[in-house]
């Protein structure tokens, strides 16, 4: 059978997640079972767009395919790539806090990052006035002129990350990708030995993907102590001026996290909460992740957020939605400076029912309950507007 071999990686896959260390109930394994499912679909677009001289851009997180704790305020596309051909990336820039671009020389596999060979953000680039502008990457060459960047030995993949801050008011660009000497050109057509080539390839793409993000946790979150927050530093594997704070936490039903940490002059803040399956909870209809415009900024200039299950009827609340164990990331993008401990949280285990009491301006971070349903209503209507475009 042609698809044989994609059929026994999903055997394999469904193994891996029954076997996941961290699972302990029937609701960390439904979990499991609906993020096998998104990884299949990830798996076969992946493997369906491993066209690297007719590439086009595919969209490799959605609220229905998550991977790698994706952040629920980006918008990630990539595209396979070689390093010996020049391709064109055109488009039009969008209004959204964040536009990067980076080139990796490979894919992240259990045992490995893959190394950044090159990493910058919109403003290294010329964009004209309507916001169109037209990118080069190809190898090195004396005559590049602007907006042509090369490509190392061993460059794999293109990722483009367009970064919302404000859910409402930001809209997406446009973007795409033409191996520049394929222009007007066809590839060859489908042939039966190409598409059991790349119902192998999902295969192997699906369990990579998921030994490795079942492993990722263990290299930069699990060994630290739980219920703290690291100071900020440089995202592994990401941008040069992408700066992240990561931690894990395991509270009780009575127990609130406090997480304190100054409103950034970064044009994107922001935190999110992810399951033990390292992925972003529902982000859609709860509230499990904020940016600083979303987010309600005290008078002192500092973001409180309340990370628990009970509703604290606060602002700032990050819904656990019956996760009493998981990740919590914070990020600042396009920085134009270091950060340093001064920059980042502080972390404070408290009883819900004293948060009025150790929240030093709780009454202006109260919300009512309609209040908060307008909340949850604007989330769904942002990320239904996102996704379509």
């Amino acid at each position: 059978m042609l698809t044989q071999s994609f059929a026994d990686a999903i055997t394999e896959a469904e193994k891996v997640i029954t076997e996941a260390p961290h699972v302990r109930s029937e609701r960390d394994l439904v979990e499991g079972y609906d993020y096998l499912a998104g990884s299949i679909r990830a798996a076969v677009q992946s493997a369906w767009g491993y066209e690297r001289d007719f590439p086009y851009f595919t969209q490799s997180a959605t609220p229905y395919t998550k991977v790698g704790l994706d952040n629920p305020d980006t918008l990630y596309y990539n595209a396979r790539i070689r390093d010996d051909v020049e391709y064109i990336v055109s488009g039009t820039r969008g209004s959204t806090s964040d536009l990067s671009f980076q080139i990796l020389n490979g894919a992240y596999s259990p045992v490995d990052v893959p190394d950044s060979l090159s990493a910058f953000d919109d403003r290294e680039i010329t964009i004209d006035e309507d916001g169109r502008f037209e990118l080069r990457f190809g190898p090195a060459k004396a005559d590049a002129g602007p907006n042509y960047f090369t490509l190392g030995p061993g460059a794999a993949m293109l990722l483009v990350r367009e970064v919302y801050s404000d859910w409402d008011t930001e809209r997406r660009g446009n973007i795409r990708i033409q191996r520049a000497d394929r222009v007007g050109m066809a590839p060859a057509p489908l042939s039966k030995d190409l598409l059991a080539k790349r119902y192998g390839a999902a295969g192997k793409i699906l369990l990579t993907q998921l030994k490795t993000f079942l492993a990722f946790p263990e290299w930069f979150y699990l060994k630290l102590p739980v219920n703290t927050m690291t100071e900020p530093r440089s995202t592994p594997g990401g941008l040069s001026t992408q700066y992240s704070s990561v931690g894990h936490y395991d509270l009780t039903d009575e127990q609130a996290m406090v997480l304190t940490v100054p409103a950034s002059e970064a044009p994107y803040q922001g935190i999110q909460l992810g399951t033990m399956w390292y992925i972003s909870l529902d982000f859609v209809n709860h509230q499990t992740s904020l940016t600083a415009d979303q987010a309600r900024v005290d008078p002192d200039g500092r973001i409180r957020f309340v990370i628990s299950e009970r509703d604290p009827g606060v602002a700032n609340w990050l819904e656990r939605t019956g996760h009493d164990r998981g990740y919590i990331q914070i990020r600042w993008q396009r920085l134009s400076r270091e950060l340093t401990a001064a920059d980042g949280p502080e972390v404070e285990i408290v009883d819900v029912g004293d948060l009025p009491q150790r929240l030093p301006y709780y009454r202006e971070a109260r919300v009512t309950p309609a209040e908060w349903a307008a909340r949850i209503a604007a989330r769904q209507a942002a990320v239904a507007t996102r996704m379509l475009g």
